[in-house]
């Protein structure tokens, strides 16, 4: 059933393709039946939860599935998030172009996500984590503004820099493990199966060398942690969320991200289970990422930028409950618990907020927050459920987001009492927990700011008013459904979320929290109590005055973050240009030479001969140039050249490094 779950939306979609494809709304119907099809098969899963299958032989060792814990977690939202943003999209795709192509890759990207989440080992997961990142790219490139061209040649550079990286980990690891496996007269049993099964991760990692396992473990964090948006390969997060349609941003944001979760959650669990080096390694980006995401969603003036960056400070949080997870070994229950719960409270935030940022684009046909301000004053189903969100992902006690926070900031203040039981130093770690206390601060701030804009502030005169009801029926559904879902889950913290973390955690490695967390206790209450007061007043004195004016008796909302910060634009495509650069001249030398030492030789057999063809040269052997404005695609023998030979030196670096270790 599980190979089924994956391939029957990559299926079905090149079936309805061709009948959706001329049709504004033909795709609807399919989409959610394919959609409904894969949430209520991973809801069977519940009841067998040691299902496993796959295909023997398929890309050499074959794909294998397993299902239960985390996975199975993950596939039910997965496809649950699928099935809400199929009910959100007619509203936000009519009128639109090539809905049909948005359909197809909206399935195969399910399909993809599934493969992901179902994998038994990291070949099988790295196969659907690439056919998954080139999907969702036609996402990010959908609408084919100058903005969605340039944000999704981003999404894909990061993403195929990611992948290539991570490949060359896992050949390693692969042949290392495989080496021992035959070392151990085990041959038969590595053959057989998957080398990079989970379970022999598990087995031969302590034999492994520390250098080969953290270059291993380094190269997966690239892959994982640029799908996941972590700090610095994140770039690609702010820009493609507010060009893509809605219900795409809410996909990317809300679980897309989470394949690069699951990637660093099961490297550390079962690679790096016990070495504490590897969790303090993953904890500097990850405290980063968690910071540097609020601080740039309080200076954002576009509603889904500041979604987007939001999105970025809490895989932070994720990734910092997962570093936990590593450094507290098997005392870890309660970090593994709260990444959990932030994983799932933090996907039904951002289904509910971004599509609650859809309905105010549809209207308004703007995302800038100075044409969208006043916009749901007088809307409350809108206003109630984007409270809803706005105040789980803030952490406000009562709501789902302050149970999955409260597990995080208990599992630093656990590793700190641990430090200072075995006479270490908790310093860097008391720091981390102020980090973690602003970053919950600045979540609120933000929130609160984009709360007051849309709902609160005065609508101005030339604001874009569409005619009739503003939202339909079905998109209403699911701002009610998610809306609902994070106090419920808030409120039910022990009967449903508490299960829910337990049914995961055997993915982590780790035994059931030895006792239930009292979660309105007046310890934890005063953590959420110290971010409500930083949120506040962070709102007032910087989102209301510092990055607020007053111009003709209006408030204007401003931009202050100065471009020269933006990371892209500052480091990453000038070092870009500045490769192909080298990789242009260093093809010019190479046929400079070529031509010395071939056509010398020639020009001297030939010397004086009459009614000599001279070939034209090749112009664009050694150029870098863009062909086409419409592809926006730079294609030149040259940077080939450099690409290959960039791939072509970093396994020459890595397999050096292996026979050095």
């Amino acid at each position: 059933m599980l190979v089924f779950m994956v391939f029957l939306p990559i299926l079905a979609a090149l079936v309805c393709y061709p009948i959706c494809r001329n049709s504004e709304r033909a795709w609807f119907t399919p989409a959610i039946a394919v959609s409904g099809a894969v949430f209520a098969m991973a809801l069977s899963l519940l009841w067998e939860p040691q299902l496993s299958d796959g295909i023997y032989g398929f890309a050499g060792p074959g794909i294998y599935f397993k299902a239960g814990g985390l996975r199975t977690v993950m596939a039910i939202l997965a496809a649950f998030m699928w099935v809400m943003t199929a009910l959100a999209s007619p509203e936000y795709f009519s009128g639109a172009r090539a809905n049909g192509r948005y359909f197809l890759f909206y399935l195969w990207t399910l399909g993809a996500l599934e493969g992901v989440f179902l994998s038994a080992d990291l070949m099988t997961l790295f196969v659907f984590f690439e056919i998954m990142s080139f999907t969702s790219y036609v996402w990010v490139v959908q609408n084919e503004t100058p903005e969605a061209i340039r944000a999704s040649e981003t999404y894909l550079f990061i993403a195929v820099i990611g992948g290539l990286t991570m490949l060359m980990g896992l050949f390693l690891l692969d042949n290392a493990i495989h080496k021992l496996a035959l070392e151990q007269h085990m041959a038969a049993y590595a053959g057989a199966r998957a080398t990079l099964s989970f379970e022999n991760l598990v087995q031969y990692a302590p034999e492994l060398s520390p250098r080969l396992r953290y270059t291993v473990g380094v190269c997966a964090l690239i892959g994982f942690g640029a799908k996941a948006g972590m700090f610095p390969l994140h770039i690609w997060l702010p820009k493609a969320h507010p060009v893509a349609p809605a219900p795409a941003s809410a996909l990317l944001s809300g679980i897309l991200t989470k394949s690069g979760v699951f990637g660093v959650i099961g490297i550390s669990c079962w690679l790096f289970d016990g070495v504490p080096g590897w969790g303090n390694l993953l904890l500097i980006p990850a405290a980063i990422t968690m910071l540097l995401g609020a601080v740039l969603a309080v200076f954002s003036v576009d509603l889904k930028r500041t979604l987007a960056c939001s999105s970025m400070s809490q895989i932070g949080f994720i990734l910092t409950g997962v570093s936990l997870c590593v450094l507290l070994e098997e005392h870890g229950a309660i970090a593994a618990c709260g990444t959990v719960l932030h994983i799932l409270n933090h996907s039904l935030i951002k289904l509910t907020l971004f599509v609650a940022a859809g309905v105010v684009y549809f209207n308004v046909h703007s995302l800038d927050l100075n044409d969208v301000r006043g916009f749901g004053r007088d809307k409350p189903l809108l206003k109630l459920s984007f409270l809803s969100g706005a105040c789980s992902i803030a952490g406000i006690p009562g709501f789902g987001g302050y149970i999955s926070k409260t597990l995080l900031h208990e599992g630093i203040v656990e590793y700190c009492e641990h430090l200072a039981e075995h006479g270490h130093s908790a310093a860097p770690y008391r720091v981390l927990e102020w980090v973690f206390l602003l970053s919950g601060g600045l979540t609120l701030a933000y929130m609160a700011r984009l709360f007051y804009i849309l709902f609160v502030a005065e609508r101005p005169e030339h604001q874009h008013r569409k005619e009739g009801r503003y939202m339909t029926p079905l998109t209403a559904m699911v701002l009610v459904i998610g809306g609902i879902l994070m106090p419920l889950l808030g409120l039910t913290a022990h009967l449903t979320m508490d299960r829910i973390a337990a049914y995961a955690l055997p993915f982590f490695r780790r035994p059931p929290m030895a006792h239930a967390v009292a979660y309105f206790s007046l310890t934890n209450l005063k953590g959420a109590l110290i971010s409500i007061t930083i949120g506040a007043l962070v709102f007032v004195f910087v989102g209301m005055k510092r990055l607020t004016a007053r111009e003709d008796g209006h408030e204007v909302y401003r931009n202050v973050w100065p471009r020269g910060l933006d990371l892209e634009d500052a480091v990453y495509r000038p070092a870009l240009r500045a490769l192909s650069l080298l990789g242009a001249a260093a093809a010019r030398a190479v046929e400079t030479l070529g031509a010395l030492l071939v056509l010398g030789p020639v020009d001297l057999l030939f010397l004086g001969a009459k009614d000599r063809v001279i070939p034209p040269e090749d112009d664009q052997f050694s150029l870098y140039t863009k062909q086409s404005q419409r592809s926006r695609v730079s294609r030149s023998f040259s940077s080939d050249l450099l690409y290959a030979a960039c791939g072509v030196l970093a396994l020459l670096g890595l397999a050096a490094w292996n026979m050095l270790r």
